[in-house]
């Protein structure tokens, strides 16, 4: 007993929690390894020349936490590669996202309060570890293919002057390791915001019921869009004879399409614009919109889309009925003694700050273009490769093989709605709630009698 108490204490915590951290980190990126490559898979990048798939399945996990890939090669002043994208594949975000948290959770499973210097002991392992990981995720992101130049003119100017184009593209290191930190910090957040699982210290035990109700019932929505877009995306997979390409976007966009419906519904506006070919399907209307005329920002709102399909006025309804659900499950999980402006308010705020990232999120920035000798390459040959480096979300390029995607939200119009909505069901959902008994609550004549 002796010789046990003067053993030393620190080394074995030290090492299970780096471990601990470590297991963190490699659950999350081997869960977005999967979903992107499957994703991959499906849309058709898995026949890349030279060994290319791997390094383009890393290139999707850097920007599904926020990195950005650049494009560049060509064959010296004749041919040149003008490409880069920013767009987080939000399958793949959420898939990293929700395995991370669940593991990280696990570690702290049968306690109800953790002392601070342990939790931000976790954190900090685990933001090291994730740091060491987006490095070598940067470093892996990378590739060089060398490619025909295809058939007509560019054959034949590049077999008389021996031309050898190449294109590489390579993840934007200090991009994707900053905003890689932010996501990582953010999902944590999310994961104590949300989980009434996560013990806290005790100096933020008062704060739990302010922020984690409203917080998991907005949480609720968003996964109850993911839902509805995969029921949606099965039944168009099977409907119109497409379930490769599909179920592509499924894997690897589908809540970028479904948020983006969640904030429309509620009145938001995103500004962009499209030329040039998508490749994969994406719902008509949205497309449609997007291919403003040459010079002009296209409107993607619930008007503009409506006028290209009416069906679109049902984005309306929904959001609303989902949102009242979110008041109504908000203030169930909420004490009686809360009054109803503070559920309105609390929920106000929350779909606020869930509007706000859902625009950080769907936020897209795609260029992608080539010539040789100023002449367009099309999709037989360093056309039809860019459009595969660049992913699902460039797909084979058509035409001249050039194109650009960019997508922003209104902030400035998109918060006040957001707010606003969130006020009025956060009172309504308080009223309904307060007509519900609670699990657990003993009635009141219980006690008269």
């Amino acid at each position: 007993m002796q010789q046990a108490a003067t053993a030393p204490a620190g080394a074995p915590g030290a090492v299970r929690g780096w471990l601990d951290a470590l297991a963190v980190v490699l659950a999350g990126l081997a869960a977005m390894a999967a979903v992107a490559a499957l994703g991959l898979w499906l849309a058709g990048a898995d026949d890349l020349p030279d060994g290319g798939f791997p390094s383009v399945v890393a290139a999707t996990v850097a920007l599904a936490v926020g990195g950005s890939v650049q494009l560049d090669g060509g064959a010296g002043q004749f041919a040149a590669v003008d490409a880069g994208i920013s767009a987080m594949p939000l399958s793949v975000g959420l898939a990293g996202a929700v395995v991370m948290a669940e593991v990280f959770l696990r570690q702290l499973r049968f306690r109800a309060v953790t002392g601070g210097h342990e939790l931000l002991g976790r954190i900090a392992r685990t933001v090291a570890l994730w740091l060491l990981a987006l490095v070598l995720l940067t470093a892996g992101a990378s590739h060089t293919f060398t490619v025909p130049l295809g058939g007509g003119i560019e054959q034949a100017i590049g077999n008389a002057l021996g031309l050898t184009p190449e294109v590489g593209f390579h993840a934007d290191g200090p991009t994707t390791v900053g905003i890689g930190l932010a996501w990582l910090l953010v999902v944590l957040a999310g994961t104590f915001a949300v989980s009434r699982r996560a013990p806290l210290p005790r100096v933020l035990l008062p704060y739990q019921q302010v922020v984690r109700p409203a917080a998991f019932a907005l949480w609720t929505v968003l996964l109850g869009y993911v839902a509805i877009g995969v029921v949606a995306g099965v039944v168009t997979a099977i409907a119109h004879g497409n379930a490769r390409q599909t179920m592509a976007v499924v894997l690897l966009a589908l809540p970028n399409l479904g948020w983006l419906a969640f904030g429309v519904g509620l009145g938001a506006e995103w500004h962009g614009r499209l030329s040039g070919a998508l490749g994969l399907p994406v719902p008509k209307p949205l497309a449609d919109v997007l291919r403003a005329p040459e010079g002009h920002e296209a409107t993607v709102s619930l008007g503009t889309l409506a006028d290209q399909d009416a069906r679109s006025w049902w984005l309306l309804p929904i959001a609303a009925v989902l949102l009242l659900a979110a008041g109504f499950l908000a203030a169930h999980r909420s004490p009686r003694t809360v009054p109803l402006w503070q559920h309105a308010v609390r929920l106000a705020l929350a779909t606020a700050v869930a509007v706000a990232l859902i625009g950080a999120w769907t936020r897209v920035d795609a260029d992608y273009g080539l010539s040789v000798l100023g002449v367009g390459v099309g999709e037989s040959g360093l056309g039809g490769l860019l459009g595969s480096v660049l992913g699902s979300a460039g797909g084979p390029l058509a035409g001249l093989g050039n194109g650009s995607l960019t997508l922003h939200l209104y902030l400035w119009t998109a918060l006040p709605l957001a707010a606003g909505w969130g006020l009025l069901a956060g009172a309504l959902g308080a009223l309904l709630a307060a007509r519900v008994g609670r699990r657990g609550e003993v009635p009141e004549e219980a006690w008269s009698g």
